[in-house]
């Protein structure tokens, strides 16, 4: 693929080469050493130019772009915000800054559907965990709902319907088992929708600040949100009023606002990060924080919280686990829950921005992805780096796992979408 993308390198205007014509290297060659056949050379001036994937180009004295990716969808026109992976065929959807949604082949690089209908930014893409259905949540409050045509394959897609209520969408959670959607907003509200009927089953008020982030429970039965405020709220589904709530006023509890959260496997903790580096463990059935998580930079914010499986079955599992936390300081640090100690720190160059365990039997396994334009897998047990996916040439804002964990999928702030073998 590689290969393939390799561009042939062309002269300005006027610039011919020796015999009267132009050259171009042939794409096997390009960063081989070609010996000298006596051509002149061309004017400091005249440099020749490379072009990458994403249309950018570069002077060949400068550096070149590494580029290790298997397929990239550069469709979108601006910022990639957000990027999904289907559960079982092989597509990828993402949202972006030019309004749009697309749902495309993660083999070919196809647009598979426009998702039009927006007004804003498209920053929230969620396949339903049956791969039946697509939400697409907007800067413009908007949250669409797409459902595939027929049972043969994944290639039609319909518009369902157009879901109102929150003022602007921050992310969106599908159901662990049914299609129901979950969504946090802007204006301190939570949404949950009942599909493909559109219903409002429930609308969450509590929340003092921007919902910046919330999940259900890995069993389904609750539902766990945080704003940007530092509030932190535990809801049954079926009941307006919080099962618990944990506030800045507890000062075991005070983060400067939560920016991300996880809940363990077992339903029984969530780990939670704060906008000023603070990590804290939350126990779900007391409704009490029972550890604090200290390791990343005062005043980093922590943007990502994924619990890895080291051993399925050991004693670490059973009693919370071992999660790995991400932040702006560019560090994802490995915290053993039974301990509270910290196993190992992964580094980037910039900040971590999302964080993708594998699905078993490689739960040991974690992507990175980082503003510093590169993604990486690394083996949890030892903190010990698997491979480097490079090809970015701008922040990458968001990444997902795809086909069982065989590939990472990642979004630009550049507008491309790239895939990489995540092994």
């Amino acid at each position: 693929m590689a290969k393939e993308r390799a561009q042939d390198v062309h002269f300005e205007d006027g610039e011919e080469g020796g015999d009267g014509e132009e050259e171009f290297i042939d794409p096997n060659d390009v960063l081989a050493e070609v010996e000298d056949d006596g051509d002149m050379p061309m004017d400091e001036d005249d440099e020749a130019m490379f072009e990458t994937h994403d249309g950018s180009s570069f002077a060949e004295g400068s550096i070149v772009w590494e580029d290790n990716s298997i397929q990239h969808f550069p469709t979108h026109q601006g910022s990639v915000f957000a990027v999904t992976t289907h559960p079982t065929a092989p597509l990828a959807a993402s949202g972006g800054e030019d309004d749009l949604g697309y749902i495309w082949d993660l083999t070919t690089g196809d647009v598979v559907v426009k998702l039009t209908g927006h007004t804003d930014s498209v920053v929230a893409v969620a396949f339903s965990s049956d791969g039946e259905y697509l939400a697409t949540g907007g800067m413009d409050g908007k949250v669409r709902i797409w459902r595939r045509v027929g049972k043969d394959n994944y290639e039609k897609w319909e518009f369902v319907t157009e879901l109102t209520g929150p003022d602007e969408v921050m992310w969106l959670r599908w159901h662990p088992k049914g299609t129901v959607l979950l969504a946090g907003s802007n204006d301190m509200t939570v949404w949950l929708w009942q599909l493909p009927s559109g219903n409002t089953m429930q609308v969450f008020a509590g929340h003092t600040g921007p919902v910046q982030c919330g999940d259900f429970t890995p069993d389904g039965k609750r539902i766990i949100t945080a704003d940007a405020e530092g509030t932190l709220l535990f809801w049954d589904p079926r009941s307006p009023t919080p099962v618990f709530k944990l506030t800045p006023t507890d000062a075991r509890f005070s983060l400067d606002g939560i920016t991300s959260l996880a809940v363990n496997p077992a339903s029984t903790l969530a780990v939670v990060g704060g906008a000023s580096g603070g990590v804290r463990v939350v126990s779900l059935s007391k409704g009490e924080v029972v550890g604090a998580l200290a390791g990343h930079q005062e005043g980093e914010s922590v943007e990502a919280v994924e619990f890895v499986e080291l051993a399925p079955g050991s004693a670490s599992a059973a009693s919370g686990g071992v999660v790995v936390t991400g932040a702006t300081d560019g560090k994802a640090c490995i915290w053993d829950l039974s301990t509270n100690r910290l196993r190992a720190t992964l580094e980037h160059k910039d900040a971590v921005t999302s964080l993708h365990r594998l699905p078993a039997p490689k739960g040991h396994l974690i992507v990175s992805a980082s503003a510093d334009k590169a993604l990486r897998t690394w083996d949890a047990r030892t903190g010990t780096l698997v491979r480097e996916h490079k090809g970015h040439t701008g922040a990458v804002l968001g990444a997902a796992l795809g086909l069982g964990g065989g590939v990472v999928v990642s979004a630009g702030d550049e507008g491309t979408c790239l895939v990489f073998a995540t092994e």
